[in-house]
């Protein structure tokens, strides 16, 4: 139901002070370290917020760098960026209900959690293709409207960049972003439907 997506957005902006638009805002919840490939971002986010009218509301903690990294976007574009540094598991989940898209550039992930609460909240993760990141994240494709998200196969600056630039035009086609809201909140990817594979699996390992 995404009946309540525009006010959720209005909610989160106003609490953290970037004020209620229509430009497209990019949520961050994760751990600041290496694996999750911010250093990505060094040179792409504040180009990002230099050229377009974006908003990143991030959340986390962790090495010293992305830390300093984030709170320098902060006092850069103090308007369009805001950080908040440690851990708020409320905040966290206001983050991924009232965000547009989410970010998820990790170097490897496992699995990963955000990009399938982001997918529920119907909000379209960025990811790069690795691990559970590329399970649970469809690309989007143009040509028939499938997909549920954005993913990059390059783990570069040009990589993230291009994942970036797909998203924010396909913002603009807003019948395309709610046909791929709708197809990520479908997504079922509970213990009930995992589980059910297993018990499968398992069934016919048995059998043998």
């Amino acid at each position: 139901d995404l009946s309540g997506k525009r006010q959720l957005k209005k909610a989160l902006l106003e609490e953290v002070g970037l004020g209620d638009t229509e430009a497209p805002v990019i949520g961050i919840v994760s751990r600041l370290t290496s694996q999750k490939g911010f250093d990505l971002g060094f040179e792409i986010l504040p180009r990002l917020l230099a050229h377009h009218g974006v908003r990143i509301v991030a959340l986390g903690s962790g090495e010293p760098r992305y830390e300093e990294f984030f709170t320098a976007l902060q006092q850069t574009f103090p308007h369009k960026a805001w950080f908040y540094r440690g851990f708020h598991n409320p905040l966290a989940h206001r983050i991924e209900a009232g965000a547009d898209l989410f970010l998820m550039p990790s170097k490897f992930e496992p699995c990963g959690l955000n990009q399938m609460y982001s997918l529920r909240y119907g909000t379209l993760p960025v990811v790069h293709k690795t691990g559970g990141l590329a399970d649970t994240v469809e690309p989007h494709d143009s040509s028939n409207g499938s997909g549920t998200g954005f993913v990059f196969e390059h783990f570069t600056p040009t990589g993230l960049a291009w994942a970036l630039d797909v998203a924010l035009r396909t913002y603009a086609d807003r019948e395309t972003w709610a046909r791929l809201q709708a197809n990520g909140m479908a997504k079922n990817m509970s213990w009930e439907v995992q589980g059910r594979e297993y018990l499968d699996l398992y069934a016919r390992l048995s059998a043998h």
